[in-house]
Order: C-alpha cells, then structure tokens, then sequence
C-alpha cells in the first residue's frame, strides 16, 4: 500500500503555509483524498481525520520541538494505533500443541499462506502440519501436500467427506505424530452465491476442532470489499489475527485498514511474494512509514518522543517538588531534562515554583555532560529500595553501586550529597505555605511539612 500523493503533501507541509492550522487542514484533505483512492472506507477515513485534527489543533508540542513535527508524528502516531500500536504482535505460541484456523474467500492465498507459515514455524524450532479441508477446489490436496513437503512438515487430507469431521481427524492424527503446531487450511469460496455455505462451513469446523487462533487471511488488492468480509466471517468464526497476502509495492492495501477496523484484530503477518520464505512478522512502524512515503521518519519520531518524555520528566520533578516527595527517582528525572534543557536553574523556570526567592547557585547544581552521564549510570545501578529511600545507602552499599556502575565511591557520595541539597531545598520551598498558595502551588490541607 504506497500512497504516493502524500509524499508531495508532506513535502508541502514541511515547506511551510499560509498557517499552521491551514497546512494542517490542506494535509489532511490530501491524506482523506489518498487513503480513499487506496479504498479506505470513507467513514474509517473520516474518524482517522477527525482525530488527527482535534490532536493537531488542540494540542501543544513539547518545548522545543516545532508544530510541525509534531503533526507528522499525530499522524504516525493515530495510523500507528490502528495497526496495533508499537509493539510487533505476537508469533510465538502460548502453548503446545498450538492449532492455528486459517479462513478466507476463494483466490486470497490461503494454501500458499499455510506452507508459509509452517516454513516461518518450522525455522523456528517447532515440528508443524498441515491439515487440507477443501474437497472442492480440484488439486486443492495436492498442492498442500506439495507445499507441506517442501517446508519440511507433516501432512493430513481427504478428497471427500465433511470438511468439519476431516479437520478433526486431521489435527487428532497429526498431534498423535507430534506436531507442535498445526494449521487447518480451508475452503474458499466455491460457487456463485455460495458465501453463505462457506460462512457455515467455517462455524462446523471451528466447532470441530476448537482452534487456538484464527486468522484471516486477506488479498491486499481487495478494496472496500475487505470490510463486509471481515465482518461476516467475524460475526462466524471471531477472528484472532490477519495475515496479508499479495502486499506488493503496487497493492491498494486499503481494504486492510477496513478488516482491522471490522474485526479489532492486528495484522500479524504480511505475504510479500509467492515464494515460502516470503512471509514476514507485521510492522505497523514499518508499514506506516512506507504508507507515509517518509523512508527516515523513524529520526523524526524519535526526536519528537524524546522531547515528550523530557516533558514528562520536567512535570514529574514538578509534581515531586509540589508534594515535597525527592528520592532517587526524582534526581533521575530531572538529570534527564538538565542533559536537554541546561543546567538546573533553567529547569526550575520551566516549574510553579520558579519565582521564588530561592537561589539555586551552588557547585552542586552546576552540573556538566560527563557528570551527568555517570550519576546517571550509578542512579541505574540501585536497588529499587535504595531508589524510593536514598537515606538507607551506607558506606558498603557506596562501594557496591560503585562497582556496579563503574565509578569511585566518591562518585556515589557526590550524588547523595546533591540529592540531600536537593531535598533540603524543597523543603525550604514547602515551608512557606502562604508564598506557595499564592504562585498556585495547591498543597493538601492539614498536611504534615516536617514529613515532606
């Protein structure tokens, strides 16, 4: 699926506009206008704009990073989250023996797929069969003989008989022989208004033979048809997972966004050619980007992501100091928006508590890149229990984090030593109850300020 129309809207909204909010709507027009040429159903389209807009226009990007950029990650982001997120889905089995369905219409690939897939399991260690069902298509049982010879796994079939009862005996006799993972090939669709048969055909067998996972396997180039099918053969045997055949650099893969959207399930694997090792683990980062045609978008994410979790850091420091709570934890956090933002006075302006009549000059806080690499290696070198209370960290605890991370005892006491300023400081703030309600900063009433 390559939209080749977004390339030129992205260069445009990187150029620059008459405004921000009129690139953004411009780019929007040009992603609405693309994903339907790629046969996105139009109301999917209309729910994937509607959320980048309200994101893009009514939120702010982290400091230092320009809107800009921010967008184009919105959108990497929002098309990212309906494949599934970051995160590769699942391969391996949750258990032994695994039984894996494979469903879909006439012409999608689905006997190709399941030789793909034994060849993908069988490289990983596990003994894998084939079970053949359709007793329609002719040659139907011979070409996943053929294919399961060629991948190196077991094989079942009959040329006659109730497709259900054959998936039973089928996968009772290859668990026998000892397969670990077996995948029930089955029948498209095999007649003029026969869909119907089919859809019951695939509940008979599900029923049989109680898969661990069914998948729906899908040609790239089916368009909007993608979301009526997946629904009916959700509504019939729920679907786990979809794989994806046929997904070229030519395909019109839209109809794949419409079977995720139809099932909930997650693209787990991509067919990028007809030979068996030819089937890959999805991406959704991946195939994003290519939808995107931004081949180094992955920079770009990542320079955004980073900016956000230093804003993150930057409100967790705040929030710590709000509550009068420091521990190693909090070092930590502020260490990271120091190494981005400067040195710890410049952090502090970003917070509520900035305008107080606290100098923060100390040698402590003047903090270089080396010093700030190694207190960070020791902090990551601490027990969880020495992280929420710094004060338990005696001489012998010293010489352990020490050798752990590499640095002198003296390194770790220097740390204690700024982390014990630090603490001693936010107290000194939180004592002044009336200063701090007045800046807006709320404290709980009848709280405890020798505790903090």
């Amino acid at each position: 699926m390559v939209l080749e129309g977004l390339k030129e809207a992205v260069r445009k909204f990187l150029g620059g506009g008459p405004s921000y909010k009129d690139s953004v709507n411009e780019f929007i027009r040009d992603l609405q206008r693309e994903l339907i040429r790629a046969d996105v159903r139009v109301d999917l389209v209309k729910r994937i704009s509607d959320e980048i807009r309200q994101k893009a226009l009514e939120r702010e990007p982290p400091p230092g990073v320009s809107r800009r950029d921010w967008f184009l990650k919105v959108v990497y982001d929002e098309l990212v989250s309906l494949f599934g997120g970051e995160e590769p889905p699942r391969v391996e089995p949750r258990k032994l023996p695994w039984t894996i369905l494979l469903v879909g219409v006439q012409g999608s690939g689905k006997t190709t797929t399941a030789g793909k897939l034994a060849r993908f399991y069988i490289r990983r260690g596990y003994r894998v069969g084939l079970v053949g069902t359709d007793t329609y298509r002719p040659g139907a049982l011979e070409q996943l003989r053929t294919l399961a010879q060629q991948a190196g796994a077991l094989s079942y079939g009959e040329d006659k008989g109730d497709p259900a009862q054959i998936a039973k005996r089928g996968v009772e006799e290859l668990k026998r022989q000892g397969a670990q993972i077996i995948i029930v090939d089955t029948a498209g669709r095999h007649g003029q208004g026969q869909e119907a048969a089919l859809l019951e055909e695939m509940k008979s067998i599900a029923s049989a033979v109680g898969p661990d996972e069914v998948a729906l396997v899908i040609d790239a180039s089916i368009g909007q048809r993608a979301y009526d099918l997946a629904r009916r053969f959700h509504e019939a045997t729920p679907i786990g997972t979809i794989i994806v055949t046929k997904l070229d650099g030519t395909a019109r893969g839209g109809g794949v966004l419409s079977a995720v959207a139809a099932t909930g399930a997650r693209v787990k694997f991509v067919g990028t050619g007809e030979k068996l090792d030819e089937l890959e683990p999805f991406s959704p980062p991946g195939f994003v980007s290519r939808v995107l045609g931004l081949g180094d978008v992955r920079s770009l994410i990542e320079r955004v992501r980073e900016a956000e979790l230093e804003e993150e850091a930057v409100k967790r420091v705040e929030e710590d100091i709000e509550k009068g709570r420091v521990n190693m934890r909090t070092i930590y956090a502020q260490l990271r928006s120091i190494r981005r933002l400067g040195p710890l006075s410049k952090v502090l302006e970003l917070l509520p508590t900035s305008r107080l009549p606290v100098k923060v000059d100390s040698e402590q806080t003047k903090l270089g890149e080396e010093k700030i690499r190694r207190w960070m290696v020791i902090i990551d070198s601490m027990t969880y229990e020495e992280l929420d209370n710094p004060e338990m960290i005696d001489r012998s605890r010293m010489r352990r984090i020490a050798y752990g991370s590499g640095t002198s005892v003296n390194d770790v006491r220097e740390l204690l030593t700024y982390y014990k300023a630090m603490k001693s400081m936010v107290r000194r703030l939180r004592r002044d109850r009336s200063l701090l309600r007045r800046l807006g900063v709320q404290l709980p009433e009848g709280e405890d300020e020798e505790e903090a």
